[in-house]
């Protein structure tokens, strides 16, 4: 069992802003985080537009696959993101619970999907510095 720290990030489908936020929150915790994502109701495949935006910052999701969550996935995190599920995430105490308000990809645009793709980043660069000063309170929600 690791020491680090772990995040999971949920979403319905699991083919955009979760694969975007944990993809960003690996490279941005340098290997410092673990980091799931999972998908209330996956898909079939991540999101195309997704996986080319991602790509212009050097990322490749190509050979990810949504996944569908899992209890032991949210039981086991250190800190749980939901983006659009709503109550399908199941709650554990002593786990930090945020909720990122985001447009879903799905169906936009590219220049749309670099727009949300640039705002996750933003939220997991705040993110990754405070799991790793451990200022995400245990147990609590952040909004």
């Amino acid at each position: 069992m690791s020491d680090s720290p772990q995040v999971l990030f949920v979403c319905v489908h699991n083919a955009g802003r979760s694969q975007m936020a944990a993809a960003l929150t690996t490279m941005r915790g340098e290997g410092s985080i673990d980091v799931l994502s999972a998908g209330t109701e996956p898909a079939d495949q991540v999101n195309p537009a997704v996986l080319e935006a991602m790509a212009e910052l050097g990322i490749d999701l190509s050979q990810e696959q949504p996944k569908l969550l899992q209890d032991e996935a949210v039981a086991a995190s250190d800190v749980v993101i939901t983006m659009g599920c709503g109550d399908a995430c199941p709650v554990y105490p002593g786990i930090a619970y945020e909720d990122w308000e985001l447009d879903d990809p799905a169906g936009r645009d590219l220049e749309a999907v670099r727009l949300i793709r640039d705002e996750i980043d933003a939220r997991v660069t705040d993110l990754v510095e405070r799991v790793l000063s451990r200022r995400v309170p245990s147990g609590e929600t952040q909004d």
